[in-house]
This record gives C-alpha cells, structure tokens and sequence, in this order.
C-alpha cells in the first residue's frame, strides 16, 4: 500500500473510532470545545493573519480571479466572525437525542424517531478558509467526526484555524480526531477521500463547478452538494421602485464572489421604462458592467448585448446579466431553463403574486422582496453552513447542524412477541 493511500486510510480509521466517541459526548463538552477554540482563534488572530498572507501572496502569483481573492482574504473582522460563529454554534440547540415524533402501536410497541449523527463527513472545499473553522463547527455540534480537505490556495490559512480547533476539543476532553484536516495538497488525496468506503459516510464539496462535477463523478460515497448559484430577482409590475434598486444594487454588489450573489435581473416589460433606467444607474453607478437583451438595449444602447451563455453564467464578479419579461409566468419559465435552484427572489407589493412565485419555483431558497445575499445559514439562525445544497436528498437549502444529521428508530415494548 502506497504512503498516501495508508495515510488516508489511517485518516478514515482515526474518524471512525472519534465519531463513536462523539455520539457519547455530552452537549456541555461539545460547547466546551467550541467556546474554547473561539477564544484561541482570537489569541491566535496575528499567527492566523501572517499564514494568510502567505496564502494571498501565492494566490496573486497564480493570477486567482479577483473573486477568489475576496473568499481567501482574511482581516480583523473575518477572523472575528469566524470566533463569533463558533459561539453561536455553541448556543444552538443540540439535535443529537431529539424526538422527533413518538407514537404507541395497538401491538403494544413504543416507537421513537430520534435524531443521530450521519458519523463520518469528508469535505472538500476551494479558496475560503473559513470553511475550515464553520464545518469543524457544525460537524462537532451535530456529532459527526470530519475529514477536511482544503484547497491549495488556502492550506496555510486552513493549517493555522486547524490547530486553534483541535486545542478546543483538547479542552473539552474530546477526541483530537473529531476534526481531522488532510495534511498534503497532493490531489490523489481527494481520490483517496471518496473512495473511503467503509469509513467516511458522506462528501460535502464546496467550490466551483469543475470540483463539484469531479467529486460527483468519482465518489463511491454519498455526495450533498450544489454546482452553480445562478441566482435571479423577478422584478414584478406591482414593484416598489426603491425597494427594487436597494435590493438589486444590494444583491449583486455587497459580494459578488458569493454564492447568494445575483447574477440575472428579470424585469416584467409593463415596468421596464419606469423602473429599469433607475436600477440600471444604481448598479453601474456601484461598478457592475451590465448585459441585456435587445429590449434592454432599446432602453439603453451602451448596455453590452448578452449572449445565450450569459443566462447560464454564475459570473461571480461585478457583471449582471439582464432581461425584459411578459410576466411572472414568462419569469419562472426562465429560472425553470437556466436558474439552479439556488436562491431566486420577487420584489413586488402584490401578496398574491409573490406566494405564486414562492409555490412555484423549484429552489432551495425562494425570496420575497429580501436581498439574496441573505442565503445564507448565518443569518437563517443556524450559526453557519457548510454550503447550499441544491438537491432534494438528505438536505436542501441551508446545510446547518440539523441537516448533519439522520434518525433512528427506537422500539420498546414489555416483552411482545409478533403472532
């Protein structure tokens, strides 16, 4: 057996025997370790922001894309937030021994659906490291051991939040296998990670599409995962204008690098010339270079034309793609061809409509008149995310502590036998 192979497979080995552990540990010491690695990260904020830089020089060097730069950089605050996240994980409610549902059978059983740890997790994630301290976070809480891989762009970052985690479980008296990270960046590593069978229970990949559709394609494991966030806005003709310019200049351009971020406007034609100009100001106003369709163009000539790729494009930079609608009708037929079923929004003043567009578009997060920059499990109250899952398996939307987890059965009874 070759060196790496070994080491992964001691790796899966090691995250066995700690998620045995973990499904024993107490809620106290789960908050223990995460409240103490909060306050490590935050001693620790000059080491974690020196390894950064190491990691920025290298990215620039490589020639990363400005949005992946944004996702990499850490500052006083990003390190903060990432210690305030830990905390907040800590004060959510722990899922693991929740009942579910309860019921009594005529056959004289006692059944209870009762919430466990999946066990093993292996997440793959690209470019944001603090990745790194939200899954350590959320897989701890949920009982779950994790095997992270993080990407080469952030292996010092990941390396320096790493450790400040496991001296957390130290304090807790935990497993310092709860959390592993893959110490190489050799990509037979990833290989090696989800053919663990046996071991490792799920993937999660976080990043683009080309490592999503690689892990998709070569996993023997389960995978959760979500290739693209094409996200919308349908500007409704019963829109508030000034709503409709906040929540679309706040969409696309508070972080374009994100995967709540808007990346496709649709407007209904009964609206275009009163609302349209205003909004199209805003956002080039805001720095977002715009592409539309020909009516677009007749309202606007210095808008570039937009290309049958761009309603298929997650830019994930400061450009919007956009398009003059018949309707509501006409608007969801268009998420339906080309969204992702990520997050897509409505702004209008119309209840009726808007609960139209809530039922009937087929995403993991359906917006009304709310910025899609809110898709996200920190301001959805679950701490934080490991990612948006856009399937319809195990976890949709959101992938926070209660989505770590799945249920058994207990049954219990005084000693029935079945006739």
């Amino acid at each position: 057996m070759d060196t790496l192979k070994k080491m992964m497979l001691d790796m899966g080995k090691a995250a066995q025997v700690a998620a045995r552990n973990l499904a024993n540990a107490t809620t106290e010491q789960k908050n223990k370790a995460l409240i103490a690695a909060a306050r490590i990260l935050r001693d620790n904020k000059a080491q974690i922001l020196s390894a950064n830089a190491g990691d920025m020089r290298t990215a620039r060097a490589r020639g990363l894309t400005g949005a992946m730069l944004d996702r990499l950089v850490l500052d006083d605050q990003r390190v903060e937030d990432m210690a305030a996240s830990l905390e907040n994980i800590a004060a959510l409610p722990d899922p693991i021994g929740d009942v579910m549902a309860s019921w009594d059978r005529p056959n004289g059983l006692n059944i209870s659906r009762v919430r466990v740890p999946l066990g093993v997790i292996g997440i793959i994630y690209e470019s944001r490291p603090n990745v790194t301290a939200d899954a350590g976070a959320l897989c701890l809480k949920s009982g779950n051991a994790v095997i992270l891989r993080g990407g080469s762009e952030s292996t010092l970052s990941s390396r320096a939040i790493h450790k400040c985690l496991v001296q957390g479980l130290a304090e807790a008296g935990l497993c310092p296998d709860s959390i592993q990270l893959v110490p190489i960046q050799d990509r037979e590593a990833v290989g090696e990670l989800l053919r663990l069978v046996g071991y490792v229970d799920i993937i999660v990949p976080r990043g683009g599409r080309s490592l999503i559709e690689r892990v998709q394609k070569d996993s023997k494991l389960p995978v959760m995962a979500h290739l693209d966030g094409i996200c919308h806005i349908y500007i409704d003709r019963e829109a508030d204008l000034d709503k409709a310019v906040a929540i679309t200049v706040n969409a696309k351009m508070r972080r374009t690098g994100i995967c709540g971020a808007l990346e496709t406007l649709l407007i209904d034609r009964a609206v275009a010339q009163s609302h349209l100009p205003a909004i199209m100001s805003a956002l080039e106003e805001a720095g977002c270079e715009l592409r539309g369709d020909k009516e677009v163009r007749k309202l606007d000539s210095s808008v570039a034309l937009a290309k049958a790729k761009d309603w298929d494009t997650e830019y994930l930079e400061a450009i919007l793609s956009i398009k003059i609608v018949g309707g509501i009708d006409e608007a969801m037929d268009h998420i339906a061809a080309h969204g992702s079923h990520h997050t897509d929004c409505i702004i209008t003043e119309n209840s009726a409509t808007a609960e139209k567009f809530l039922t009937l578009v087929d995403s993991a997060i359906v917006m009304h008149n709310s910025s899609t920059q809110f898709a996200d499990g920190g301001e959805f109250g679950m701490g934080a995310e490991i990612g948006i899952s856009t399937g319809k398996i195990q976890a949709r939307g959101p992938v926070g502590v209660e989505q770590l987890t799945s249920y058994k059965y207990k049954v219990r009874s005084d000693g029935r036998t079945r006739p």
